[in-house]
């Protein structure tokens, strides 16, 4: 079989999401259950995918840290207020392209970070396009470096995460309550109380997890 055709077999089993799994209101669930989640992008013919580890929640108007506190609208933020299931892709310190998935329904703004993957298909590519010669930890580790792997971009914002070039698919994975780990959220330290929410979850000792490592 040749690679071709053993990536053909291996997506075929993956199920895409779902709207109704976008929809929920509990934002912090959304993210919990989105560990093991597989991103794929399809660019050009191009597939690259990774498997969910480390993702943060903003819980929009009540969130501090969010871009959409207290319901703030601007031209940026204003997908945020979509119906749930739309990628949100902002540029963080004019460098780096930061991959969120907006959630809830339309007009209530949460979001979360996809702050790391676990590279699955594609990662010649994924090399490629971060400039590496060589598959370590830090490709996909980090949000900016998830963004980067898999090709998108600010100008993907708004595109449904059931299209045909992007979308979050389900092969089966769960992971149990012990091999997750629950945090407060990174670099949000402006956010005052509201940085010490538990809003970030990890899978436990995976080695593409951004920052310290716990278990």
């Amino acid at each position: 079989m040749t690679q071709k055709e053993e990536l053909k077999k291996v997506t075929s089993a993956w199920k895409i999401l779902p709207q109704s799994f976008y929809e929920r209101a509990d934002v912090v669930a959304v993210t919990r259950d989105l560990l093991g989640k597989i991103v794929v992008t399809n660019f050009g013919n191009t597939l690259t995918a990774g498997r969910i580890v480390e993702a943060e929640a903003y819980n929009g108007p009540f969130d501090k840290a969010a871009h959409s506190y207290n319901n703030r609208r601007t031209k940026r933020t204003e997908v945020m207020f979509s119906n749930g299931g739309v990628a949100y892709i902002y540029l963080c310190y004019g460098i780096h392209q930061m991959f969120n998935i907006v959630t809830n329904k339309a007009g209530i703004p949460n979001a979360i970070l996809i702050r790391a993957l676990e590279p699955i298909a594609g990662i010649d590519t994924m090399l490629a396009r971060s400039n590496k010669n060589s598959h370590g930890f830090d490709l996909t580790r980090g949000p900016g470096n998830v963004a980067k792997a898999l090709g998108v971009h600010t100008k993907h914002t708004g595109m449904g995460l059931q299209d045909d070039e992007i979308y979050i698919a389900d092969d089966g994975l769960r992971y149990n309550d012990n091999e997750i780990v629950v945090t407060t959220r990174v670099g949000v330290d402006y956010a005052a109380e509201d940085a010490l929410l538990p809003y970030r979850f990890i899978v436990r000792g995976n080695k593409y997890v951004s920052g310290k490592k716990i278990g």
